[in-house]
């Protein structure tokens, strides 16, 4: 298999759990406590990538993995949080379609990854899918909703950049649990604040935690940023359309809901976009041949 398609392919993993996550979230999860949901996510994965790791962070890692927890965790999870209370479904998650541009602008400014004409034509049909399979309703639109969704796609974009960028010298194993450990702590005191005392769960809660954090977290973050080590930013950002396509698909199959043929057309769209890419390897990133080894010998993000 061609390294640039082996690449995407494990990317592609990261926007697929991430969709299963809708489901599982909805159907099994406490609704009414977010925060903790989000700490219930991000630590245990953390720290158990920290035992598989064990490295601690050195040097000026300590506050870049802050920095990046903030961005791409902790902070995201609670703007993402916010404008799901704040929009109707179909408004936030199109607003959220347009992270391969943002994605795209942030790798341009800090990578100095130019656009290419393909991937500025794949991050339009993919957005314009995401359009047309959740819908275009504008019924309740509340600007702070817009705003924390904005907010959520610029910090996690920008996140995703400095990931790339920094990464490139941290082990990927290490720095994906620093910046999960330190995402999931900088939300307790919100969760503290606003929830009061953690959930009790049930059985099927417990399972549903456990899949969150083995597949849906651990593994997809450090499929996410293996992908952002060896493909440009933008292209990643692309197979992150994938995301809200899984959910769909999920809920037609497992919820019996009914697809459309706006639908079905939006599918197509975003995988057209999604073929559309050629994903390419960073300049100065890591080789083609370095994959998830050891601690220690990885070159790459998050």
């Amino acid at each position: 298999m061609d390294t640039t398609l082996r690449w995407a392919s494990i990317t592609a993993i990261a926007p697929v759990a991430w969709g299963t996550n809708y489901y599982v979230t909805h159907h099994y999860l406490p609704a009414d406590h977010p925060l903790y949901g989000a700490v219930f996510r991000a630590l245990p994965a953390g720290l158990l990538l920290l035992c598989l790791a064990r490295r601690r962070p050195t040097g000026d890692w300590w506050w870049k993995s802050f920095v990046l927890g903030v961005c791409n965790v902790g902070a995201f999870f609670a703007l993402i949080y916010l404008a799901s209370q704040l929009l109707p479904v179909s408004v936030a998650s199109t607003i959220m379609s347009t992270a391969p541009v943002a994605m795209g602008l942030f790798a341009w400014a800090l990578l100095a990854e130019r656009p290419t004409l393909a991937v500025v034509l794949g991050s339009a049909a993919g957005i314009a899918g995401v359009c047309l399979m959740l819908g275009t309703a504008q019924d309740g639109v509340n600007l702070r909703g817009v705003a924390a969704s904005l907010a959520a796609v610029t910090m996690s974009s920008f996140g995703y950049a400095l990931s790339k960028k920094w990464g490139r010298s941290g082990d990927l194993l290490a720095t994906t649990s620093w910046q999960l450990i330190a995402g999931g702590l900088a939300v307790v005191p919100f969760a503290l604040i606003v929830e009061g005392a953690p959930p009790s769960l049930d059985l099927p809660a417990a399972a549903g935690f456990v899949y969150v954090v083995l597949v849906a977290t651990a593994g997809a973050y450090l499929a996410w940023f293996a992908g952002l080590r060896h493909l440009s930013a933008a292209s990643v950002g692309i197979i992150g359309l994938l995301n809200p396509l899984t959910g769909v698909l999920l809920g037609t199959t497992l919820s019996g809901e009914h697809l459309t043929i706006k639908q079905l057309l939006g599918m197509l769209l975003i995988l057209g976009g999604i073929l559309l890419i050629r994903p390419r390897r960073p300049v100065g990133g890591a080789s083609s041949t370095e994959g998830l080894q050891s601690a220690g010998s990885i070159r790459g993000p998050v």
